[in-house]
């Protein structure tokens, strides 16, 4: 069983939902005292019960002795998070955030990473968002995250730069950095803020529907903004998952032509080594009747990135494709007989307790037939055999 928690992002995601619903699950605790120990940011944060339409939630409020925060360089807040009391990994997963948010902020305004100024994401209650959900989340200590479509909303926004369309750019450019998915919505204003979005880019495993779990705790973070189509407010669901309903998996492929065919096997061994579960081509006849390959890749989020690294750098193709899959799986284990002295390991399928599939490793299989001069079909079939011995 997995630790596991899943956000329902339906009506968005900002820092001050995130910490609400934390503080639903009870893991924000600690946060007073770091926020006390840190010289010059005079913050606090109140936490007090309230409704979003019919949902009772936990709304929570960041203040500070400064009614004018200044603006920040990367630097600046780079410094102010390190001096605070906190995990190491805590402070490695808040100067990432912070990281993103520069990043996306550096590409929409055409200006270098150091050069940014945070208006709205540097002032002092977005420095508290950020440490307090990498705080809250180290506390909870899932092994596991992920997140439903994220709502953004339409229409406009006011910033320090003046009006801007939503999702507004830097959101955008949160989301091109990762494997998670968003969705317009049907309200026209700011459903998902940049610290939200980045703080979910940085924590999250990937996008996925609520998963095949027990559920332990629920928290609901209430926004600031009231009414709407729906409740303005952000679910956080811990439980314990199954090892099967853990994994988002992911369908890589490419239409290649141009490549040697002796370079095939290499192709594939260096997607499984990447990480990919199975790697495989298919024959295709393209544009014109030209013949071709369309190689794919079934692998987790997590190992998204390499994988796709896997595939630019050793087949000659220029684009991917990525469609996001559900996969069911046998329970399976394996067991070693013994064929004339020869040890064969063998891949045991169940289904509802049952044997239904019995698959000899035909790298032993080989190994076996070599050693003892016999020929392999008849060493996988007395391999099979005992196999379905020790089972009944």
């Amino acid at each position: 069983m997995t630790r596991t928690g899943w956000l329902d992002c339906g009506s968005g995601v900002s820092g001050d939902m995130l910490l609400g619903a934390l503080a639903g699950v009870g893991v924000l605790d600690a946060l007073p005292d770091v926020l006390a120990s840190a010289p010059g940011l005079a913050a606090s944060i109140d936490v007090s019960a309230t409704m979003r339409g019919a949902l009772a939630g936990q709304r929570v409020v960041v203040t500070t002795a400064d009614p004018d925060p200044p603006h920040r360089s990367r630097s600046e807040v780079r410094n102010i998070v390190d001096a605070l009391p906190l995990p190491d990994a805590v402070r490695t997963k808040a100067q990432q955030t912070f990281d993103r948010l520069a990043s996306a902020e550096a590409r929409v305004h055409g200006v270098d990473v150091e050069a940014v100024q945070f208006h709205e994401v540097g002032a002092v209650d977005a420095i508290v968002d950020i440490v307090g959900v990498c705080l809250g989340m180290h506390t909870l200590g899932l092994q596991r995250l992920t997140v439903s479509p994220i709502a953004l909303g339409g229409g406009t926004a006011e910033t320090q730069h003046g009006p801007v369309p939503v999702p507004v750019p830097a959101v955008l450019e949160l989301l091109r950095d990762s494997t998670l998915t968003a969705v317009g919505g049907d309200q026209q204003h700011e459903l998902a803020t940049p610290t939200g979005v980045a703080l979910l880019v940085e924590l999250a495993d990937g996008t996925s529907e609520l998963p095949e779990m027990s559920v332990q705790q629920i928290g609901v973070g209430a926004g600031s903004r009231d009414g709407g189509s729906r409740p303005n407010v952000l679910r956080l669901v811990v439980g314990e998952a199954t090892a099967e309903s853990q994994q988002d998996w992911l369908l890589v492929e490419a239409n290649v032509d141009d490549l040697d065919p002796r370079l095939w096997p290499g192709v594939l061994d260096a997607l499984l080594a990447a990480g990919a579960a199975d790697a495989w081509l298919t024959p295709i006849l393209m544009k014109k009747g030209r013949p071709a390959n369309t190689v794919s890749a079934l692998t987790t989020t997590s190992q998204f990135d390499e994988v796709r690294r896997a595939l630019f750098v050793h087949s000659s193709t220029i684009g991917l494709r990525t469609t996001r899959v559900a996969k069911s799986a046998l329970d399976r284990e394996c067991i070693e007989v013994d064929v004339s002295g020869q040890c064969v390991r063998v891949k045991v399928a169940r289904l509802e307790g049952g044997v239904v599939n019995i698959n000899p490793e035909w790298e032993d299989v080989s190994a076996a037939a070599a050693s003892l001069g016999r020929a392999a079909k008849d060493v996988l079939a007395d391999a099979t055999a005992t196999a379905r011995r020790m089972l009944a």
